[in-house]
């Protein structure tokens, strides 16, 4: 009789008993949540991934700040289903979150928006969930989806044409991380590194002239792989507008 091998996966784990260097695609991790507050029960525009306005109504607001899963920025813009594990208040799917902050404490690893957190209870129950503050969870990655939307590359509010000029990454699908951003210097034929400024923006001092080029690693569980797109941001670009990338993710 054949085993999926999802299946197979995981009882190698059991016989080898080695579950730290075996991951299925099912498997959760344990651990607690909390919520902030805010006046629309929404995001923040000012969290710690540099994702502004995005960062507060992405994925209907159903946002939240990581510690760990942070990882000086390479988790912003993740995915996690969230559930939570108190049977009678708890929705048995729970919520998909999107990593649009930076935060931690009380031994939990998501603080999430109060509409997110009112996401993990079943109907009519999200007041009494709201009581307990903090909760115990069980979470794992999920694929973002965004049908229909490409990757957005914004300018960043900080930039100054045409001295600075720093990029966030928007609707990115997937599971995979960026590791690495390059812009194309026509003047010397060659890649040029974008600096790792914090959360998900890169920045570039004294960009070259004329149309942007860029090419992003990709890293994830197929390894590494460059994605390079020509002229995707026009020559006057300008702080604060997001370009349609006409490019998607689909691992």
């Amino acid at each position: 009789m054949g085993f999926p091998l999802s299946h197979y996966c995981c009882f190698l784990c059991v016989i080898v008993l080695l579950p730290v260097l075996c991951k299925c695609e099912d498997t959760f991790t344990y651990s607690r949540a909390t919520y902030y507050g805010t006046s629309d029960g929404l995001g923040t525009p000012t969290g710690a991934c540099g994702f502004g306005e995005y960062g507060r109504n992405v994925n209907g607001g159903n946002v939240g700040a990581v510690s760990r899963l942070y990882r000086d920025g390479t988790g912003c813009g993740a995915c996690y289903q969230v559930r939570c594990k108190i049977p009678k208040l708890c929705a048995d799917v729970g919520m998909k979150v999107v990593v649009t902050d930076h935060g931690g404490g009380d031994d939990t690893d998501f603080i999430l928006s109060r509409h997110g957190f009112s996401m993990l209870a079943r109907p009519n129950k999200a007041a009494d969930l709201f009581a307990y503050g903090v909760v115990g969870i069980e979470y794992r990655r999920v694929p973002c989806q965004y049908p229909g939307s490409n990757i957005f590359f914004k300018v960043h509010e900080n930039s100054r044409f045409p001295d600075y000029l720093a990029l966030v990454m928007l609707y990115q699908a997937g599971l995979s991380d960026i590791t690495a951003v390059d812009i194309w210097q026509e003047d010397s034929q060659a890649w040029k590194g974008m600096r790792k400024s914090y959360g998900a923006v890169w920045d570039m001092a004294n960009p070259p002239k004329g149309p942007v080029s860029l090419r992003f690693q990709v890293s994830g569980r197929r390894g590494q792989k460059w994605v390079q797109l020509m002229n995707v941001i026009p020559s006057h670009w300008k702080a604060g507008v997001a370009y349609d990338s006409k490019f998607q993710l689909d691992y």
